[in-house]
């Protein structure tokens, strides 16, 4: 507990940080933030021209919103996958970033990875922002579902910090971690239904066996997918068993990654 009470004394120094960090990501450009917005549409055209138009990836209809637009059905999954790598390269390597200043003075180091989280999610509110408009164009009726959109946004945010804080000390000890995981993250995101239907995936397990959607399933940015696009492209709610598996994810994640941290903080300035 006072680990935990010495963070909370410590939340003006978390903001800074955070601020630091939003400021630092597009110093000296041109565009500045506008490359939060630029960033995800080029990724959803190139994805969009490559599935859509080359491919013939299947149309999906809101249900029962009945939007059948591939980019908005694209960004509804793709915006949380972004958010989630984002804060889990940018916390994993925040701790060897700033080896200098952990070596100078003592704060809680765990405002690092934290800080990554917010300044990431500050970027993703406002991408989640245009999304929700372009969604409002274009038919949809989100906005009763908006207070459990960010209750979804919340337990996305606690299951990549959890991540982050872990891969942060595993960077420590063995540099090669950021490779790793970023080959992971890339082989994660085509095993997550993403630029795809989970159709694909219930046609295949009826074919070849059941045991692969419930494999599939194990996934869980697969739940916290499906739920984002529940309430933004379907709106409707989700199924109980895809919530309570976010949440517990969200839950065990996150405790797992701040026990790894807290009894590893002390030793970082020697390992630095």
């Amino acid at each position: 507990m006072s680990y935990i009470s010495e963070l909370v004394s410590s939340r003006e120094l978390l903001a800074n940080l955070t601020i630091r960090e939003v400021k630092g990501k597009y110093r000296r450009t041109v565009f500045g933030q506008l490359w939060s917005l630029i960033n995800p549409l080029a990724t959803m055209l190139v994805y969009t021209i490559v599935f859509s138009f080359i491919f013939r990836a299947r149309v999906v209809t809101g249900d029962p919103s009945g939007i059948t637009i591939y980019p908005l059905w694209l960004m509804c999954g793709l915006l949380p996958w972004m958010f989630f790598t984002r804060v889990v390269n940018g916390g994993m390597s925040s701790i060897v970033a700033n080896g200098s200043l952990i070596k100078k003075v003592y704060f809680p180091r765990i405002a690092l990875p934290l800080s990554t989280v917010g300044s990431v999610g500050f970027t993703w509110l406002i991408e989640m922002g245009v999304l929700s408009l372009a969604l409002l164009v274009f038919g949809s009726h989100l906005l009763p579902w908006l207070p459990l959109l960010v209750l979804m946004m919340a337990l996305l945010a606690l299951f990549a910090a959890g991540f982050a804080m872990l891969f942060s000390i595993i960077n420590v000890y063995f540099r090669d971690m950021q490779h790793l995981v970023s080959i992971v993250l890339q082989m994660w995101m085509y095993l997550t239904p993403i630029i795809y239907p989970i159709d694909l995936v219930e046609e295949a397990s009826a074919k070849y066996g059941s045991w692969i959607l419930t494999v599939y399933r194990l996934n869980p940015m697969e739940r916290f997918v499906e739920v984002f696009r529940n309430f933004l492209y379907d709106n409707r709610w989700p199924d109980p068993t895809d919530f309570v598996f976010c949440f517990l994810a969200a839950a065990v994640t996150f405790a797992v990654g701040f026990l790894a941290f807290s009894k590893n903080e002390k030793k970082l300035a020697e390992l630095l």
